[in-house]
């Protein structure tokens, strides 16, 4: 597994240029995404993650004055829940560090979710949103 951060500190760096809207736009990539995800997940319950993370997607947007229709429901529970999926695999003893990059090495590609969802029903208003399960394959 390559390691993609070295310290808890660059993610928490990642997780504070996202909250506090420092990072532009157009840096907020899908790793950026997932560290964050995982941050959150850490934290408490999925629940709480999910709130925590739409509450901030909406702020980062707001921010950069990015259309709030860039947002999708279905796309950030899908990650979180994969995210939870993959942390729960996890040895209950490892850092958030070595977590935040087995998780990032797992479900780093963005292009992950088209083997859950087709492009249709993803791209759907339904999906972009609520939640809509999957129509490939169930995360698991």
């Amino acid at each position: 597994m390559s390691n993609h951060y070295n310290s808890e500190d660059e993610i928490a760096a990642v997780v504070q240029g996202f909250e506090s809207c420092m990072t532009p736009a157009g840096d907020f990539t899908h790793r950026a995404h997932v560290t964050v995800g995982v941050w959150y997940l850490s934290q408490g319950p999925f629940a709480g993650a999910l709130e925590q993370m739409r509450a901030s997607l909406f702020r980062f947007l707001d921010h950069h004055q990015v259309d709030r229709m860039k947002y999708h429901e279905t796309l950030t529970i899908f990650w979180l829940k994969l995210a939870r999926h993959r942390i729960d695999e996890q040895d209950p003893g490892c850092s958030l560090l070595e977590i935040t990059n087995s998780v990032i090495q797992s479900i780093g590609n963005s292009k992950t979710v088209f083997d859950y969802y087709s492009e249709e029903r993803l791209l759907s208003d339904e999906a972009r949103h609520g939640w809509v399960e999957p129509d490939r394959k169930q995360v698991s």
